[in-house]
């Protein structure tokens, strides 16, 4: 057993560690507040914003965009991996960074060279230890990251992608679903499909066909509906459905999806971050939660280490004295 100074000095050392986990818990606690507040502002803005260029595509009907274009022939495609640069955050940098080298190893698979943009100083590390290539590195971007700082990114695959450089483009980063709940996604930016709705990609525009023709028809991407006056009532018996809505587009479809289309790129990819964001302090919120409360009772078993030996100590002491006061009598 341990002599009673040696406990002493190691349960002080476990109370200061858990007095820096505990304000890192705390730390982190009021910075996910602030990091949910931002997501929660952009994600209906994303959403609208998916659900319109959904709208606009089955209401003008087989509209041509390069950014909805598949290129096939050309076998290189871009991956932009969201991780930390900070640590402490339990699995998130490791699950975020599975999923991306489980997605550069099916492309390399497929016979498509991939090109990797690793954003965070965990995930550079990771690559560079695994010897994995990386087109571009940017160790960090900021706790707080801007749209601004965003953007580039965002316009650089969108032009390569134009070029024919790259034939798709992806984000990897951890999807935030709730407060209890995060999983990491491959999230496909290029080539953008139609049919998809939503931040990721997932809501099938179907859903937005079926809504009421009242709602669709304020659609800000029209300019008036020509087939309002023919709707059918919405208490009609039977349920008949309402009949679709004919557009007159000012200006044209081509015009409009030229500034829609890389808007939810962009969109999508800021989405992407402010989710990472919050992921992490999530992950780091509870890593340092588990931590103190693992303190705590290390400090615990300490504390009943250094009564033993204390009791132990003193039980000792007593028999020595006692032992002593016998051989004098």
């Amino acid at each position: 057993m341990a002599n009673r100074r040696e406990l002493v000095k190691r349960r002080k050392a476990v109370r200061n560690i858990r007095k820096i986990t505990r304000t890192m818990q705390l730390i982190a606690t009021a910075r996910f507040q602030a990091a949910f507040n931002r997501a929660m502002a952009t994600k209906p803005y994303t959403e609208k914003l998916a659900e319109l260029v959904a709208d606009l595509s089955r209401a003008a009907g087989d509209v041509d965009h390069p950014l909805l274009e598949t290129h096939d022939e050309v076998k290189r495609s871009a991956l932009v991996v969201l991780t930390s640069t900070r640590g402490l955050a339990g699995g998130y940098n490791s699950h975020v960074l599975r999923a991306a080298v489980a997605h550069l190893d099916e492309q390399a698979g497929a016979g498509i060279e991939p090109q990797a943009h690793v954003i965070g100083k965990k995930g550079i590390a990771y690559f560079r230890f695994l010897r994995r290539p990386m087109a571009e590195q940017t160790p960090t971007l900021g706790d707080r990251p801007k749209f601004e700082q965003v953007e580039p990114i965002a316009n650089a695959l969108i032009d390569k992608f134009l070029r024919g450089e790259i034939a798709s483009a992806y984000v990897a980063y951890m999807r935030f679903l709730s407060a209890g709940q995060q999983r990491p996604e491959v999230l496909q930016l290029l080539p953008l499909e139609a049919g998809k709705t939503g931040e990721t990609g997932k809501a099938e525009a179907a859903g937005a066909a079926d809504r009421p023709a009242a709602a669709a028809s304020q659609s800000p991407a029209t300019s008036q509906s020509t087939a309002a006056a023919g709707e059918s009532p919405g208490g009609a018996p039977g349920g008949e459905r309402r009949r679709s809505i004919e557009y007159e587009f000012s200006p044209g479809p081509r015009e409009l999806l030229d500034e829609l289309l890389p808007a939810i790129i962009r969109a999508r990819l800021f989405q992407a971050f402010n989710d990472a964001l919050v992921s992490e302090q999530v992950a780091r919120m509870v890593a340092m939660k588990a931590a103190t409360d693992a303190a705590g009772d290390m400090i615990k078993g300490l504390s009943r280490q250094y009564n033993r030996a204390r009791q132990t100590q003193i039980t000792m002491e007593l028999l020595d004295i006692v032992g002593g006061a016998n051989a004098l009598s």
